[in-house]
């Protein structure tokens, strides 16, 4: 069993995230996740392999059971329920974003995987809802002077690739999907976002209900600002990792100066030395 990192900074209360999980609209709601679990099916169709064992981490087990058939669905806890070497499939499925210690989840599913396993993710990147971030600062700062957590802190995509090579995992791949969904009014998308279940659930936010006059403010700010043909805009990425978990049979990296063609031949091109060579 993985134990947790003892240290890893505290950035979600998980009992709010899972009080607002709980109250999430899963009819109206899940879109992005539906959008997810289609792209999701679509990356496995690519890879040649038959999934006997699969296991999704979730925290919408009624939305991702359908997304791969017969796979083990495990809450996206601080330590997994995963055994060891047990699936030859783990799919990390819109969590990742909230985890005190992103590279221990990842770490958990690679030793949950059996050789030649693959690991996938799908989450909320950098760029996600960087409207309303945006907005909301702007609007703390104009009527209270100061700034206080609201959204939770995404990575980007860079980052999120390291974590990849971090947790040990072979052949990593990383990318990234935006999508731009419009709204009526900032109110609309804010009711979005608690239909979701991805309201503010960070360990450092305020404890009392947001000054009515910052959300007023912070409303005027998104619509100057960002307002598009009557419409306000909200960015959602969706970041994509991809990793094997490593095997004798993958391909291997061949040793420095161990090639045994010259580039430029390979290329039919002429080689001119540099200057000063």
């Amino acid at each position: 069993m993985f134990r947790a990192m003892q240290h890893a900074p505290m950035i979600t209360d998980r009992s709010a995230l899972q009080k607002h999980r709980a109250r999430a609209d899963l009819e109206a709601g899940m879109f992005l996740h539906d959008a997810a679990i289609e792209d999701i099916q679509d990356r496995l169709t690519l890879v040649n392999k038959a999934f006997t064992s699969p296991a999704i981490v979730t925290g919408f087990p009624e939305i991702w059971r359908s997304c791969v058939p017969n796979a083990r669905i495990v809450a996206d806890d601080e330590v997994l329920n995963l055994e060891q070497g047990a699936h030859d499939l783990v799919i990390h499925a819109m969590a990742l974003h909230w985890a005190n210690d992103p590279v221990g989840q990842i770490i958990q599913c690679r030793r949950a995987l059996q050789p030649d396993g693959l690991f996938m993710s799908v989450a909320y990147g950098g760029q996600t809802l960087h409207e309303l971030r945006t907005a909301l600062a702007q609007a703390e700062s104009d009527v209270t002077g100061g700034l206080s957590p609201r959204v939770v802190p995404m990575a980007e995509i860079r980052d999120m690739g390291a974590l990849l090579q971090r947790a040990g995992l072979a052949l990593p791949v990383a990318d990234s999907e935006p999508l731009t969904v419009t709204y009526e009014t900032p109110w609309n998308l804010m009711r979005d976002l608690r239909a979701m279940g991805e309201a503010n659930a960070l360990a450092g936010r305020l404890r009392q209900p947001t000054r009515r006059q910052v959300l007023i403010r912070a409303a005027e700010i998104y619509v100057e600002e960002f307002m598009t043909e009557g419409r306000i805009p909200a960015t959602f990425e969706l970041i994509y990792l991809l990793g094997w978990a490593p095997d004798a049979s993958q391909p291997q990296p061949l040793r420095p100066g161990s090639a045994a063609t010259r580039l430029a031949d390979v290329l039919g091109a002429k080689e001119t030395k540099l200057s000063g060579e």
